[in-house]
């Protein structure tokens, strides 16, 4: 008699061990990876760019216009320095603006490019073979030829091709089919609108990073050379230098407004001289939308005002005759301005300095004892003026407006007011050391904008490529044909099996509908031609 052995205990499970922490980090990164390239995170984050950008067309930046962002400061006063915590009047130079930027960048690359790659592949891959049951498909039915299976099919291949599918012709288990595509162009036009918007961001970026613009305020009868010391305000790429700059002046010749009969101005132009230094002038007249445009550069005009002209006659008969400054629009409806003119070399030291602080109202009108402007055209130019003796303090090495005097030197006393008069052309204001002040007329200013943008045409050719994928994307539709050949049991001919599958919008019913009238047709046509003629009956002697 045998005993049976004792059972043996169980050996309990030894426990998974934990992964690497080099594990755990790169499948972090991998998740983290995929993630941030699918299709869905570059959606959100160039909704989130589109977003970014609202404040900047808001909110006044710092590298179109200083002064406008000097005058929301003073306007909100305890607003304004949040915003600027903010970033947000430097909007599209901020960090936040910038994050957004190159993860959109990144996410379309990860994105863009693999489906480029599989996108290439397919189409060197031959349509699929046709489904084992085709009346399955949403979209499929019979047709019955009077042909053999091997014709029948001949005739849907030549028509299909002629629909410019790709046709494949197989031996499939269930008998002869042919599978057809056709679409690709769709795909296609999905891809270069996603690799056009990567090439615009490419070309913006590249435009920010070796481009520049400066503004100046242009008299009529004086210029500037593109330098960076003669511009009011301007901004350059980080990869500029100042040796980039093309050797360019621009004179103004003159400036003409016109304007509705509602006051609002219709269009603006001014006569201008160009050119190189040592070279050839050239004339040309520019507008609004029609600037300067030589060797990638371009020279806008962006608004205009009016410059006053003193003549100062000094006591000893000294007289210095169409001096001028351009005086700032404060209201731009009437073009009213205010602005300063600065003679620090008229007096006969260095606290003996001339400055002229004035209003200036194209059409003026006294109403309560102010001057102000009621039309922005030069009916009646007058000019309101506080003159000043003292130090001006332009040699202190502190910064200052060009447009208006430093207040810090009023309140402090170096500048004192000696006279002041409401002036139309012609009419003079006498100082108190018998110093002349004769309003002696008007000169109109352009407010112009040189700008260097080398990704320019990077950016309009990937603007109009963008479109050309989009129109692709929308309007063309992925589609599928299969036909399967069989013959009719019991009697001759064939009978024929065909779906189809769509993808892109439209009814694909009704194209199901009409390819197979279209195929009937073509099965018919082919059948008449393969049809033995009527044999001739011959005349009865």
């Amino acid at each position: 008699m045998s005993t049976a052995a004792p059972a043996r205990p169980a050996t309990p499970p030894s426990p998974q061990s934990k992964p690497s922490a080099g594990r755990r980090v790169g499948g972090f990164l991998l998740r983290s990876w995929r993630r941030l390239t699918a299709m869905r995170t570059a959606i959100i984050l160039l909704f989130l760019l589109a977003l970014a950008a609202v404040p900047g067309s808001l909110l006044p930046q710092r590298s179109l216009s200083q002064t406008n962002v000097n005058g929301y400061f003073a306007d909100h006063p305890d607003l304004a320095p949040v915003l600027d915590d903010l970033y947000l009047f430097d909007v599209f130079s901020s960090p936040w603006f910038a994050a957004i930027y190159l993860l959109l960048f990144i996410s379309l690359i990860g994105c863009v490019l693999p489906r480029a790659a599989e996108h290439f592949r397919s189409l060197r891959t031959p349509p699929p073979a046709a489904p084992r049951n085709l009346l399955r498909l949403p979209d499929s039915g019979r047709l019955e030829s009077p042909l053999e299976p091997a014709a029948a099919l001949d005739a849907i291949e030549e028509e299909l091709r002629v629909r410019r599918f790709r046709v494949v012709r197989r031996d499939g288990v269930r008998g002869p089919e042919v599978s057809a595509e056709k679409g690709y162009l769709k795909e296609t036009g999905n891809l270069l609108f996603h690799l056009s918007l990567l090439a615009l961001l490419l070309g913006l970026a590249g435009g920010k990073m070796w481009g520049y613009e400066g503004s100046i305020l242009v008299t009529e009868g004086q210029g500037f050379c593109n330098s960076f010391q003669q511009y009011d305000t301007y901004s350059q790429g980080p990869l500029v230098d100042s040796g980039d700059l093309s050797s360019m002046c621009v004179d103004l010749d003159q400036f003409r407004a016109e304007y509705e009969e509602n006051l609002t101005a219709s269009s603006f132009t001014a006569d201008i001289r160009y050119g190189d230094p040592q070279g050839e002038e050239r004339k040309t007249t520019i507008g609004v939308n029609e600037p300067l445009r030589i060797d990638g550069d371009r020279v806008y005009v962006t608004g205009h005002g009016f410059s006053p002209t003193f003549s100062v006659e000094l006591p000893d008969g000294t007289a210095f005759t169409d001096v001028s400054a351009p005086f700032l629009p404060t209201d731009q409806r009437t073009l009213a301005s205010e602005g300063a003119l600065k003679l620090p070399d008229l007096g006969a030291g260095q606290d003996d300095q001339l400055a002229l602080e004035g209003f200036f109202a194209p059409t003026g009108l006294m109403q309560g004892g102010v001057l102000t402007s009621v039309d922005p055209r030069p009916l009646a130019p007058q000019v309101a003026v506080i003159a000043y003796r003292g130090y001006l303090g332009l040699d202190s090495g502190l910064p200052q407006s060009v447009y208006s005097l430093d207040q810090s030197q009023i309140e402090r006393g170096r500048l004192t007011e000696v006279g002041a008069a409401n002036l139309s052309v012609g009419e003079s204001l006498e100082l108190p050391d018998g110093t002349r002040v004769t309003f002696s007329g008007y000169k109109e200013f352009a407010a112009l904008q040189y700008s260097h943008d080398p990704g320019q045409l990077w950016v309009l050719a990937a603007s109009i490529a963008l479109l050309g994928g989009l129109l692709g994307l929308l309007l063309l539709r992925r589609e599928r044909v299969f036909a399967r050949a069989e013959p009719l049991p019991g009697r001759g001919g064939t009978v024929l099996t065909l779906a189809s599958l769509t993808r892109g919008g439209g009814e694909s019913g009704s194209r199901f509908t009409a390819l197979s009238d279209e195929l009937q047709g073509a099965l018919t046509e082919a059948a008449s031609r393969t049809a033995p003629s009527d044999p001739e009956v011959s005349p009865r002697d």
